[in-house]
């Protein structure tokens, strides 16, 4: 256990300090982004909370660092560790309701003391679908760039959101996700890109190929999975791409204009 916990704390603190002395402006990190992992204890099948490892890391180069986080789950290992802090914004889109892990992340945490406005939670509702997750960040996440004017970006691209994992909670496609994870890119900061959750693990595969794929400019959604030693984990379809199902989207219209607009002037209190 010791041998992992180094393992992705030591990747993640590594992989900032190279994007921190300017090797490289992007970085991917999937073995990363255990975001529920306390101070004081072990949460959520993390460890190590290697998410805020990196966060200080970069802090030692950058005076103020975004950290999004795109997971089903709401990252509340990351949010706590700086919900008093103006140097560290935390961004959440994710699951949020009576009795779903870990139970935090509301619309109305906002962050405490000098943090106040510094915790930006986007909470959603069964069957989020990739339009879904494209107009909370479309109307949202660019404001927040505006206003807090971050020098480095640590982004947590947990992928058990996506069509087909166990969960069966919300209905992202691998293309949706990348195409968020292209959106935090195109704000040209420095990058850390780290991994997260999911527990369908062909699907986890083929959404963080397609995500790697699109920063690298290739098109891999209408590829076939190529043969290995795991192909049968890909059936029946052995396509990169993944499907949207048919699952209900309880996030209406009336719904998710209430949380964009509390969010939008819960953004206003950032200095």
């Amino acid at each position: 256990m010791f041998r992992t916990v180094c393992a992705i704390g030591g990747s993640s603190i590594t992989a900032a300090d190279e994007i921190g002395q300017g090797y490289f402006k992007i970085i991917i990190n999937w073995f990363g982004g255990w975001h529920h992992g306390q101070p004081e204890k072990a949460e959520g099948f993390c460890y190590v909370n290697d998410c805020v490892l990196a966060i200080r890391q970069l802090r030692n180069y950058f005076t103020r660092v975004l950290y999004v986080d795109l997971d089903l789950h709401h990252g509340n290992g990351v949010e706590t560790a700086f919900y008093h802090s103006s140097t560290v914004l935390t961004y959440s889109v994710h699951k949020y309701e009576s009795g779903f892990y870990p139970g935090t992340g509301s619309v109305e945490c906002v962050g405490e003391g000098r943090g106040r406005g510094y915790s930006v939670n986007i909470p959603l509702k069964d069957g989020a679908t990739d339009n879904t997750l494209n107009k909370v960040l479309e109307r949202t996440l660019g404001k927040v760039v505006e206003k807090f004017k971050p020098d480095a970006i640590v982004c947590q691209c947990g992928a058990d959101g996506i069509s087909g994992d166990p969960h069966q909670a919300f209905n992202y496609t691998a293309k949706g996700l990348s195409a968020a994870v292209s959106r935090v890119i195109s704000y040209d900061r420095p990058t850390l890109l780290l991994g997260g959750g999911g527990y369908n693990h062909a699907n986890v595969a083929r959404t963080w190929t397609t995500i790697t794929g699109e920063l690298l400019g290739i098109d891999l959604t209408k590829e076939d999975i190529p043969a290995h030693k795991h192909f049968t984990q890909y059936g029946p379809g052995f396509e990169m791409s993944i499907k949207a199902s048919n699952m209900r989207n309880d996030n209406d219209s009336l719904y998710l204009e209430s949380v964009i607009n509390t969010v939008i002037n819960n953004i206003g209190m950032i200095r």
